[in-house]
């Protein structure tokens, strides 16, 4: 296979927004919880954890959130044009953001090592035996 070579160019459905990548992430991670579900309209949401210093967007960003059941903030930027889900974000922890990494031109970084809210995934979901998995959230 070919090395990953950064940065990787992303942009959202309709090209408004674009941002480049510029440094491996720290985790790919898959999410079956039932909020998920329905960002993704599928089975699950992909997610890379990236220092927030390593990704440079351009193009307007809108925000939404909502507050997760731990309590917490889950903030979201998305395109205002297309309503494509670009990232999301703590409010309390700037310095780490949640990459939507399925709209990257190369989506080869996309190797989840594991599966969070498993105890809501769907059950034609088939997890690989190599991940971490968690019930719910670690």
């Amino acid at each position: 296979m070919q090395k990953i070579s950064y940065p990787i160019t992303g942009s959202c459905q309709c090209g408004g927004v674009t941002y480049e990548l510029s440094a491996p992430p720290l985790m790919v991670m898959v999410c079956h919880c039932k909020e998920c579900q329905k960002l993704s309209t599928s089975a699950f949401s992909i997610t890379a954890m990236v220092e927030a210093d390593s990704v440079t967007f351009s193009g307007e960003l809108k925000d939404w959130s909502r507050s997760s059941d731990s309590g917490n903030i889950n903030a979201a930027k998305f395109c205002p044009s297309c309503g494509n889900r670009i990232y999301h974000y703590d409010p309390s922890k700037p310095d780490k953001i949640k990459l939507k990494p399925s709209n990257l031109s190369d989506t080869r970084i996309i190797k989840p090592s594991i599966h969070v809210w498993v105890s809501e995934k769907q059950d034609w979901v088939d997890i690989p035996a190599d991940v971490q998995v968690f019930d719910t959230q670690p």
